[in-house]
């Protein structure tokens, strides 16, 4: 069996074309029903914001792989110098159920998150054209860090301007020249929110508190999911999921716009759908855009799938009986 840790994800690297690629290659497979995926469940116990989620799957096609990530998220780590997010992802050969490989490291798990993303930021900019923009980031942690970076690999010269803002302060000195440049500061959310073209969530907060209308051809990814109020949720014209029933509980903004009446599943767009049927120019135009991934492991397996056969290829990591 193969074990992999954050310094050997970081070595093999990031090529976020490649990230994309095989979460869209998943996301095909899965159409097809070749896969398998329990409702992940939430072991909760203390403080009612930590909680630790098991996350089992089979992705089959070309990727064929079975496995299970464990995630645990205490948000109130970060006053001990101690990482929010902790998890181990385990792969298990398809066929007969074989370890092969186990990775300890919360990293892989924000790559696959930001790779998600990147699944709807580059439908979004196909339909967009070459159109400069403006990105917006609110919460600066290790998945905001990884989502600046996927924006400036995926937009290039296209990205206009970073717009960051966290309540904690934000140290730009260990970005890359590249993003330094383009990056500002900013003294609220509100002034990410009203300057930004694409506009990402990546907070830990627990309750709503976005109040402002989104502008019409904005794209917002709201990567963590219970950032919006509901006037402002309602506001959207298009509302994607990656599934219905994963994403529709758990205090989400789309569980509070379920209950609140008036929308339900047949109202969302799916993630497949925005992979097959992309955007049109119209919608860009005319509609401010929502996606709210409540994160699949199909897509952890898939991403761990990626660095295991690479880590093979170029004899990464560490070999256990």
């Amino acid at each position: 069996m193969l074990y992999l840790n954050a310094q050997h994800i970081m070595e093999l690297g990031i090529s976020w074309e490649d990230i994309q690629h095989d979460i869209v290659r998943c996301i095909r497979i899965a159409d097809e029903n070749d896969y398998a995926q329990p409702l992940k469940p939430y072991l909760k116990y203390g403080n009612p914001r930590n909680r630790i989620i098991a996350m089992p799957a089979y992705i089959g096609g070309d990727i064929a792989m079975a496995g299970i990530k464990w995630i645990a998220s205490f948000p109130d780590n970060i006053k001990s110098g101690i990482p929010r997010a902790n998890s181990v992802t385990v792969l298990n050969n398809a066929a007969n159920g074989v370890p092969l490989c186990i990775i300890n490291t919360s990293v892989i798990s924000a790559i696959r998150t930001a790779g998600v993303s990147a699944v709807v930021l580059s439908a979004y900019r196909k339909a967009s054209g070459n159109a400069r923009k403006k990105v917006g980031i609110v919460g600066y942690g290790p998945i905001g860090r990884l989502h600046s970076e996927m924006c400036q690999a995926l937009l290039g010269d296209d990205m206009e301007q970073l717009l960051l803002f966290d309540i904690q302060h934000i140290d730009t000195g260990n970005l890359p020249l590249s993003l330094k440049e383009k990056t500002v500061v900013c003294d609220s959310w509100q002034q990410v929110y009203e300057a930004a073209d694409i506009f990402i969530t990546c907070t830990v907060a627990s309750t709503p508190y976005i109040d402002l209308l989104p502008a019409k051809g904005t794209l917002h990814l709201n990567v963590s999911l219970r950032d919006y109020g509901l006037s402002a949720m309602r506001a959207f014209d298009v509302v994607i999921v990656d599934d219905w029933e994963e994403v529709c509980r758990e205090g989400t903004n789309i569980q509070q716009l379920h209950q609140a009446g008036g929308f339900s599943s047949t109202d969302a767009l799916t993630l497949s759908s925005v992979v097959s049927d992309g955007f049109s120019s119209r919608q860009l135009s005319n509609h401010a855009i929502i996606f709210n991934p409540m994160g699949l492991a199909v897509f952890d397996m898939t991403t761990a799938s990626h660095y295991y056969r690479r880590a093979q290829k170029e004899q990464i990591g560490i070999s256990l009986e």
